[in-house]
C-alpha cells in the first residue's frame, strides 16, 4: 500500500482522570472510506477532534502524507486539505445551497466591486452547480433555503461542500442518522463518489450495515486505543462486534492482528 494520506500514532488524551485516548493509532489512505467503529465512550469522537485539529493530543504523532505535524489546528487542518462534516452539519439554514457551499470562502467579483466588497454570486453559482451536478446531487430549487430541504438533501448539501474544499480527506460523523433507506441510500453513493475521486474518506459511524456496505477497510477502537483493523470485504458484523466488546483480542485471516 501507498504512503498513508494521514497516520496517526500513539495519541493519548487525558482529561483529569479520565483518558480519553490511550495511544490511539489511525490512518488513512487515498481512494479509500475507511470507517472508524467503536461502541459509545470508545474515543472516536476525541480521535476525530485530534485529527482535524480540534484538540491537541497530550502525546503522540500526527502525520499528513509523511510529514510531521505539529500543533494542528482547524485552520491548518484546512489548508492541508482535510474537511470535516459533523452531526449538525454546520449549514445556515436561511441561505440557500450555493450559499452555504461557499460559506467562509466566498468569491469576489472582479475590479471595484471586489475590493467593496460584493460579492460574485453568478461565478458561485455556476460553480456550485457544477460541483453539485458532479457529485449527483439533486436540488430543485437552487434559490430555496437548505432549512426547506429534506434531511437527505441538507446532509448532501454539506458533504459537498467539505468536497468541493477538501484535496486529501473528509471525515464524517454518522452522516445517516436519522435518515430514511431512500436517503441514506443516496448518500452512502455520494460517499462512493467522493472516494472515487481520490480523497480519502473516513466514516465514523453506529451502523454496521452502512460500515460494510461503503467502507474498504474498518478500524475498531475500544477504550481510547485501536484494537483491530479489517479488509471490510473479509469480514462479518460478528468479527466487528467482537472486537468492539472485547470478546476477542486476536483476528484471523487477512486482517491485521493488533
Amino acid at each position: 500500500m501507498t504512503e498513508a494520506l494521514l497516520e496517526a500514532k500513539g495519541l493519548v488524551k487525558q482529561y483529569g482522570q479520565i483518558r480519553a485516548l490511550r495511544g490511539a493509532d489511525f490512518s488513512v489512505y487515498s481512494g479509500e472510506v475507511v470507517a472508524l467503529v467503536g461502541d459509545n465512550g470508545a474515543g472516536k469522537s476525541t480521535l476525530v477532534k485530534t485529527l482535524s485539529g480540534v484538540i491537541t493530543p497530550d502525546s503522540g504523532t500526527i502525520k499528513i502524507e509523511g510529514a510531521a505535524v505539529q500543533a494542528l489546528t482547524p485552520i491548518m487542518a484546512r489548508q492541508l486539505g482535510i474537511e470535516t462534516v459533523y452531526q449538525d452539519l454546520a449549514l445556515a439554514p436561511t441561505l440557500d445551497p450555493v450559499a452555504n457551499l461557499f460559506l467562509g470562502r466566498e468569491l469576489l467579483r472582479k475590479g471595484l466591486g471586489g475590493r467593496l466588497g460584493f460579492l460574485d454570486k453568478r461565478a458561485m453559482r455556476m460553480q456550485g452547480e457544477v460541483k453539485f451536478r458532479e457529485l449527483g446531487i439533486r436540488i430543485q430549487d437552487m434559490a430555496s433555503p437548505v432549512s426547506s430541504m429534506s434531511g437527505g438533501q441538507r446532509q448532501g448539501i454539506a458533504v459537498s461542500r467539505a468536497a468541493a474544499w477538501a484535496s486529501k480527506i473528509i471525515f464524517l460523523d454518522e452522516p445517516t442518522a436519522a435518515l430514511g433507506v431512500v436517503q441514506t441510500r443516496s448518500v452512502l453513493d455520494l460517499i462512493r463518489r467522493v472516494r472515487d475521486t481520490g480523497i480519502g474518506v473516513v466514516l465514523i459511524s453506529h451502523s454496521m450495515p452502512d460500515v460494510l456496505a461503503v467502507s474498504d477497510r474498518i478500524e475498531v477502537l475500544r477504550l481510547g486505543r485501536r484494537v483491530a483493523r479489517f479488509k471490510t470485504s473479509k469480514v462479518t458484523t460478528e468479527d466487528i462486534v467482537a472486537a468492539m466488546t472485547g470478546a476477542t483480542v486476536q483476528m484471523s485471516g487477512d486482517n491485521d492482528e493488533l
